[in-house]
């Protein structure tokens, strides 16, 4: 007969449940699965990494598939930074990440409050809207309209013409929808207007939604480079993306070309991709703790409409 034993109030403990679970078969496999999945992910960063400081002899003895670096040298960051127009990129993508992120936002919040508003013609509003996300006026207008404004060969072409993401700005705005009326009602009752309502109520329950949205679009500003290509003749107006792109087709002629007494870096385009892409990353990584609390959450608000 098992034995039941009772606790101080009376109540019977069961033994099954009080042990411990074994670490059986199917978690060893599991464990197994997820640890290599997470190796397959972990190990492209890790080899552009090592490509971007081993030497180039190194490099083709092991055809860029290695564990450990045999011989480290900095060469291929001592090249990239030593162009005068590598802190000319970056000062320009932070002007344009930093205004850029912020003309984002406040276009998409304001946006999104509006449409929940009952405005006139509502319905006619959100159908143009959705429109220009399947048809554009095409290249060429487009590039007569920047023109005509005045932005081209200018960091703000980069900026103003992206005021808004339409699928960013529906999402916030069925979540502002989502929250309880009476927050807003109770706010009016005690004279707040619109904006006050927007700052003080919807904003501040809305952190984890804006903190990931705000990152979006710091990366995508971050990673401007089309516009510049299109607009910016000046080389001084340039982003760090198309400065990356220059001094990677200076390495690439330097290995093209034998020129006697030419002194050129162990290094070769590849190495100077990678490292090229190690110096765009690493302000975006520097960003991602600071968001990191309010990101997980903030992906699946407002995705859901009840």
């Amino acid at each position: 007969m098992a034995q039941v034993s009772v606790n101080k109030r009376g109540e019977v403990k069961n033994p099954k449940a009080n042990r411990i679970r074994r670490f059986g078969v199917a978690d060893f496999l599991i464990t197994l699965f997820m640890t290599i999945f997470g190796l397959s992910i972990l190990y492209p960063f890790y080899n552009v990494i090592l490509i971007s400081i081993v030497p180039n002899t190194v490099y083709l003895r092991y055809q860029g598939l290695m564990l450990i670096p045999p011989k480290v040298t900095f060469d291929a960051y001592e090249f990239t930074f030593k162009s005068s127009l590598i802190w000319t990129g970056y000062r320009n993508s932070i002007f344009v990440t930093f205004f850029g992120t912020i003309y984002n936002m406040l276009l998409t919040v304001l946006t999104a409050y509006a449409l929940i508003k009952p405005i006139p013609g509502l319905k006619g509003i959100k159908f143009y809207m959705v429109f220009t996300m399947y048809f554009s006026g095409g290249m060429i207008p487009y590039y007569l309209l920047i023109k005509d404004i005045h932005l081209t060969n200018t960091l703000w072409v980069m900026i103003l013409p992206m005021g808004l993401n339409l699928m960013y700005m529906l999402i916030i705005s069925n979540y502002f929808k989502s929250l309880p009326p009476s927050l807003e009602e109770s706010a009016k009752i005690d004279g707040a207007g619109d904006f006050t309502i927007l700052v003080r109520i919807i904003l501040p329950l809305s952190l984890p939604l804006l903190a990931t949205f705000t990152l979006y679009y710091a990366v995508e500003r971050w990673n401007e480079w089309y516009h510049a290509m299109l607009f910016c003749k000046s080389i001084d107006q340039w982003p760090l993306q198309n400065v990356l792109r220059t001094i990677i087709n200076d390495i690439q002629q330097m290995a093209s070309q034998n020129i006697p007494g030419q002194e050129r870096p162990d290094v070769q385009g590849d190495s100077i991709k990678m490292s090229s892409i190690i110096v765009s990353m690493v302000p975006m990584m520097c960003l991602y703790p600071f968001l990191q609390r309010y990101f997980l959450s903030g992906l699946t608000l407002g995705a859901v409409k009840e």
